[in-house]
């Protein structure tokens, strides 16, 4: 069943305005990035904590600071670098695989989806990545935290796999098409980690409690937020 619009515009402004005062600060967010920070930051960020990897953005950058620099290196270099990152010889060898692609393409991205996703490690969410930080478009970044805020408030999906459920796929795009659509995602994500974590969310300070599906029921209230 689909959510009200007015249902998605409610959660769009009430998450434009939490993450207008508690947005997290991170290098990768920053103006002006080239598409090559773009495109390995994401990578970075499957998987691994974003405080792990701002602690160690820096230091890779400067020592692959573009495509060709990481497509002439040593494989064991690229490894003992990102040794702090974790799963440090699969994203070794699927970052030298893009790298030499890019470089073959004369690092240029296709604008079309379909060849996007022909580029070695453009999985689903890079590829969305991708869209929605290249080139503009309104594209969720949804992984398992985007998830999770999203079926807490509106309902959950049906299918194991997130990257498949169409309930899932039609809502998160639905809650990112907005002329802020890169924020929204942001802030859901830092929502997802500051606020609405999986094991212990902190319903008491969320700024949902009124409308959101989880904390009405485990709380035990209506709409009204009285206890039934």
């Amino acid at each position: 069943m689909e959510p009200p619009k007015k249902e998605i515009r409610l959660f769009q402004l009430t998450i434009l305005s939490w993450f207008k005062s508690n947005a997290r600060q991170f290098q990768w967010r920053a103006l002006g990035l080239s598409i090559y920070q773009i495109v390995i930051s994401e990578v970075l960020l499957q998987r691994t904590k974003a405080e792990t990897v701002s602690k160690n953005y820096d230091i890779f950058f400067k020592r692959y600071p573009d495509w060709n620099s990481l497509n002439n290196s040593n494989i064991c270099d690229i490894e003992n670098l990102l040794f702090p990152f974790g799963l440090y010889r699969q994203r070794a060898q699927r970052l030298k695989a893009l790298a030499k692609a890019m470089v073959e393409n004369n690092v240029l991205l296709p604008n079309e989806r379909s060849l996007i996703e022909k580029i070695p490690l453009m999985g689903q969410y890079i590829a969305n990545a991708v869209e929605l930080l290249v080139f503009k478009r309104n594209i969720p970044l949804l992984d398992v935290n985007m998830a999770r805020v999203l079926e807490r408030y509106f309902g959950p999906r049906k299918l194991k796999d997130i990257r498949f459920d169409p309930y899932l796929k039609f809502l998160s795009r639905e809650v990112v098409d907005h002329i802020k659509s890169k924020e929204i995602n942001w802030a859901i994500l830092d929502f997802a980690a500051l606020i609405c974590q999986s094991r212990k969310p902190k319903c008491p300070i969320c700024v949902f409690q009124k409308t959101c599906q989880y904390h009405l029921k485990i709380y035990n209230l209506d709409l009204d937020g009285h206890q039934e």
